[in-house]
């Protein structure tokens, strides 16, 4: 049966990219996007929020790719793979003719390369983490050796990667920007400049970057899928207040505002038919949460941490943002896998909350900073959540940050407190691991990771682990209970405040064409820039 299994997904696997729209795609025209903060980086190592992620996914590729609008695996770079029979070596046969946007073409060396890139600890990357199924990752990311021993080019055309154990997820690792191939030559050339001077296989190449102004993506010729992007280019304007952003897209002047509909503008929006027939809704495998640090006083003591999970009260920061929320009692959102229906989570309590911080030895409160990201709602949410600690005695200082600024912070350890909103945490893919390793595992919780409470808890990555290398479908529920009971185990030591799990609203021009689901992609946040067509 498991043989069976795992022929029928190979046979699925290996069939050419394809991706039929609704209607019939139109070439050329340039598209337009905005955004209020300038982005970040475009190497695909490092770069890791939601605004950066679908311009990297256009400039890279994987050896995995997933079918757009969907998180339904397909091949990428490599046309074909095959499993052993132990569920530890992927055999990975690569396209021939794949060319970067330099011309040179694509070879499996660029693959052992790239892998070796994002877990070598000099390059800091917060997707290090992901990759630590693979045989030789101790070494390779504690710096003690030149690269990962399971992975390696027997020819040009040929990769191979062992595993430690089986992992379930390890082909939706394959698919993610931290995978995504580059070329050493060029790497080494631009140095920490290569996230400013991106070279990739991607459907779009980076031309122009005018920091704090926009970035323009021209269609690549070669690309490797026959008549895909359907679009000339595209051009991402920052600097662009979403107010504004929001009249420019109603005055025809803007086809995507990337920061989305803003909240103060959201029933007006809705409550005209004319701008509601532009909106895409969609919902996202999404949660909000406040972290807090626990490697350092007063949050390295659990009651303190389980104190202002009481002390938020989730119904009205909901409202805050209009109701386009639903509280959330845990890091999983309620359409993940291993979600635990039954569980309640922390009350509203604000009593019992100072009772907690009593307990601590912080009877009279004490001061710390609340991080969040200046983009509107997240500093009205920000306030509304420094009004409930307030109640109990936490003085919480708010520090309104640019993105960049607050996602630094994060990975460095410096913000006690951080409201994830604008930077909350979207999965990778659907599966209940993506919402452990990266954020709340022990690989995420180093410099420059994403693990911004700073919580290692060795024995749950233990138990991960175990959950994750249960690769044979018919014990999947098995697995399920595993990851729930993980997550349970999260909310008892409360390195979290989970507050609200968010569906997502995207408007777009009328003269954009492409399913709806291309604008609410799960995995090219806001859009799929490849797919997605001018109509006129």
């Amino acid at each position: 049966m498991k043989k069976l299994l795992l022929s029928t997904a190979l046979a699925a696997l290996m069939a050419v990219p394809a991706f039929a729209q609704s209607d019939e795609p139109k070439l050329g025209g340039n598209m337009i996007v905005t955004y209020k903060d300038d982005v970040a980086t475009l190497d695909p190592a490092i770069g890791y929020d939601w605004q950066n992620w679908s311009m990297i996914k256009s400039v890279f590729d994987g050896l995995m790719d997933y079918e757009p609008g969907t998180t339904v695996l397909r091949p990428g770079l490599a046309e074909s793979h095959t499993l052993s029979d132990d569920g530890l070596t992927y055999t990975f046969n690569l396209r021939q003719g794949v060319k970067f946007h330099n011309g040179r073409a694509m070879t499996a060396d660029d693959v052992v390369y790239s892998l070796n890139r994002v877990v070598n600890p000099a390059t800091q990357s917060p997707g290090q983490g992901f990759f630590s199924m693979i045989e030789g990752f101790d070494a390779a990311a504690a710096g003690e050796a030149d690269g990962l021993s399971g992975v390696t080019a027997p020819d040009a055309n040929t990769v191979v990667i062992k595993l430690s154990r089986p992992d379930a997820t390890f082909l939706h690792i394959m698919a993610l920007n931290f995978s995504f191939v580059v070329p050493k030559e060029v790497v080494e050339a631009e140095g920490a400049d290569f996230g400013k001077k991106p070279v990739g296989t991607g459907a779009f190449k980076l031309t122009e970057w005018s920091l704090g102004q926009r970035l323009t993506f021209e269609k690549n010729p070669d690309y490797w899928i026959s008549g895909v992007p359907y679009l000339d280019s595209f051009t991402v304007e920052v600097g662009q207040e979403p107010i504004v952003a929001l009249l420019r897209a109603q005055n025809g002047e803007v086809d995507i505002p990337g920061d989305g509909i803003p909240p103060a503008k959201f029933v007006e929006v809705m409550n005209d038919p004319e701008q509601a027939a532009l909106v895409v809704e969609g919902g996202q495998l999404h949660t909000g949460y406040v972290t807090m640090n626990v490697t350092a006083a007063p949050f390295d003591k659990v009651e303190v941490r389980r104190a202002v999970n009481m002390a938020i009260n989730k119904d009205r920061i909901v409202q805050v943002i209009n109701g386009r929320a639903v509280p959330a009692t845990q890091p999983l959102p309620p359409t993940m896998p291993g979600y635990t229906k039954d569980y309640a989570g922390y009350a509203y309590d604000p009593e019992a909350a100072k009772k907690l911080l009593a307990d601590a030895g912080y009877a009279d409160g004490f001061e710390t900073e609340l991080f969040v990201m200046n983009t509107d709602p997240n500093p009205r949410i920000a306030q509304a959540i420094q009004q409930d600690l307030k109640a109990i005695g936490i003085d919480a200082a708010i520090k309104s940050l640019a993105q960049a600024n607050v996602i630094e912070a994060g990975g460095a350890g410096t913000a006690p407190m951080i409201w994830s909103g604008g930077m909350a945490w979207i999965a990778d893919f659907p599966d209940p691991a993506n919402f452990y390793g990266p954020i709340l595992g022990c690989g995420g919780a180093v410099e420059g990771g994403w693990n911004w409470a700073k919580y290692c808890n060795e024995d749950l990555d233990a138990k991960a682990a175990e959950a994750d290398s249960i690769v044979d479908p018919a014990k999947g529920d098995e697995r399920l209970k595993m990851w729930s009971d993980i997550y349970m185990a999260v909310m008892e030591d409360a390195p979290w405040a989970p507050v609200f799990n968010e569906q997502r609203f995207t408007m777009k021009s009328a003269r954009l064409g492409g399913d709806d689901a291309l604008f609410v992609d799960p995995v090219s946040i806001p859009v799929n820039y490849d797919y997605v067509f001018i109509k006129e």
